[in-house]
């Protein structure tokens, strides 16, 4: 494209006026989502574990006469040291990245989607996510709001805190995706209201 357009004007008066959702309906819904996210970490972590145990069990012995070869051959023998070490370091890795990052950003990203701006959490609290610049909220968008969770968290909290300071009620994360949080009730409302246009009266 290589004409601006003023779409996302347009699309921004529509907005105008719409309720924003509260502090509490946002906390909760973020502390529902993170129990939820909790849930989903400890069934993944008990599944690589019990992975792990049955991978190293099966192959324990198959390493165990791999050892004593090298050991007789007289090599490797710092290696074999280490080995359990560097195992040990390389899982916890790959669990951290697992738990820390893939599964909260595609737990937000995914069903924030699908939900079209609700997980289960704002579900409950009756709240969505909008975009201010798209009337549908993309995957992208999804993805990168999730991301911007990390980013407000780095900020030592402070990102979150920018709900009072912000006139629009937004955090970094929303900042970043341009989103808002409203009430589910408000944009109800808005949305009966762009599919039934007040019909201006051309009577006499």
């Amino acid at each position: 494209m290589d004409k601006f357009s003023a779409r996302e004007t347009e699309w921004m008066l529509e907005l105008d006026g719409i309720p924003l959702a509260g502090f509490w309906q946002r906390a909760f819904a973020f502390v529902i989502d993170w129990i939820i996210i909790i849930a989903i970490i400890s069934v993944v972590a008990s599944a690589i574990g019990f992975g792990y145990v049955e991978t190293h069990g099966g192959i324990s012995k198959l390493k165990q006469d791999e050892r004593v070869q090298k050991i007789m051959r007289g090599d490797g023998s710092d290696f074999e040291k280490m080995e359990p070490q560097l195992e040990k370091k390389q899982d916890s890795e790959a669990e951290t990245i697992t738990s820390d990052i893939a599964i909260p950003v595609l737990y937000f990203g995914l069903l924030g989607w699908r939900g079209k701006g609700r997980t289960p959490g704002k579900r409950l609290m009756k709240i969505r996510v909008v975009s201010i610049v798209h009337r549908h909220l993309g995957l992208w968008h999804s993805v990168e709001r999730a991301l911007g969770y990390g980013a407000a968290a780095l900020e030592g909290g402070f990102g979150f805190v920018q709900f009072f300071i912000h006139p629009y009620r937004r955090c970094v994360q929303d900042r970043i995706a341009e989103t808002i949080v409203v009430t589910e009730a408000g944009y109800q409302a808005m949305q009966h209201k762009l599919s039934h246009p007040l019909i201006p009266d051309g009577g006499h």
